[in-house]
């Protein structure tokens, strides 16, 4: 089992920044990748952006246009989401993501809510 607890979500005003944490516990070793995801309201939950544990690679949905950086502290088995350049657009709950691979089996956080305002 894993557990996941996201935090660092907000209110920002449009061109700000935030900086999401997710703090993983448990079977960590078992995880072969992590990611973001987010939901707005009335809007199904959307990939942002994922990053596998082993050699660090990272994959981005279109619409982060480089303004997000997902990174993980192995030492403080922490995910991270560096938001820059936020719009009102990007207003949605994040939620971190874990996954196995085999067996196929994922966790999920809590979620933390993003609010940017015009």
């Amino acid at each position: 089992q894993v557990q996941l607890v996201e935090s660092g979500g907000g209110l920002v005003q449009a061109g700000g920044s935030l900086r999401l944490s997710c703090a993983a516990s448990g079977s960590i070793f078992s995880i072969n990748a992590w990611g973001w995801y987010r939901q707005a309201p009335g809007k199904q939950r959307e990939l942002v952006a994922t990053i596998i544990s082993s050699g660090g690679w990272t994959n981005y949905a279109d619409f982060v246009k480089r303004r997000f950086t997902i990174s993980r502290d192995n030492a403080k088995n922490t995910l991270y989401l560096q938001m820059n350049s936020l719009e009102p657009e990007d207003t949605a709950v994040y939620f971190c993501k874990a996954r196995e691979f085999r067996p196929s089996r994922e966790y999920w956080g809590q979620g933390t809510q993003v609010t940017v305002s015009s």
